[in-house]
């Protein structure tokens, strides 16, 4: 294995973990709640299928009737009132609504207080994906200077990837950035 393909692999694996990191921060900013009805809002939800806990949307189907409403057909008419009662009980501040065998989650508005405390969580998450960013960074210039130290790469070199390194590292960054950016406003919007 020549020392290009080393640093160039430290780099590749590094750039990969750090778009799962994103792509899981992605996934973090859809559970927190806005004004907005979201079917990944509902994501959390296990419910008791005959004894097995299943994440809501294998027992039953996860649609928007409007912007604030989300509708839940469960597949099986006996699950409605399980799938009502998992949602009442989450965390989410929801009180769905039965009609027959829809069920209605309609989104409450949120207050001013509870608008600001959302963009704090948001700014945390966003804080945590940066660190987890930087921890990356971290331990791909540690290898780079393992290969210098054992004599497999150049001081040149590793210089040289730390520079990219560094450029991979402030565009996720930037990514994170505009992505708490945008969630924030969608929070903010009344």
């Amino acid at each position: 294995m020549t020392n290009a393909t080393t640093i160039a692999e430290i780099k590749k694996t590094m750039e990969g973990k750090m778009d799962q990191s994103i792509a899981a921060f992605k996934s973090n900013l859809t559970k927190i709640r806005t004004g907005r009805a979201n079917p990944a809002l509902l994501d959390t939800i296990h419910v008791d299928y005959y004894g097995a806990i299943l994440p809501l949307s294998q027992v039953a189907n996860v649609a928007l009737i409007d912007a604030r409403t989300i509708s839940v057909q469960p597949w099986e008419k006996n699950m409605s009132a399980k799938i009502e009662k998992a949602i009442r009980e989450s965390d989410l501040g929801l009180n769905p609504a039965s009609m027959g065998d829809l069920i209605r989650v309609p989104m409450p508005p949120m207050s001013e207080e509870r608008r600001k405390e959302m963009t704090r969580l948001v700014r945390h998450e966003g804080e945590t994906a940066k660190i987890a960013i930087r921890n990356l960074r971290r331990d791909a210039n540690e290898h780079v200077k393992k290969l210098v130290k054992d004599k497999h790469a150049s001081e040149d070199e590793q210089k040289r990837s730390e520079a990219e390194i560094q450029k991979l590292t402030d565009r996720h960054i930037a990514d994170i950035d505009q992505l708490v950016h945008g969630k924030e406003q969608e929070i903010l919007a009344v």
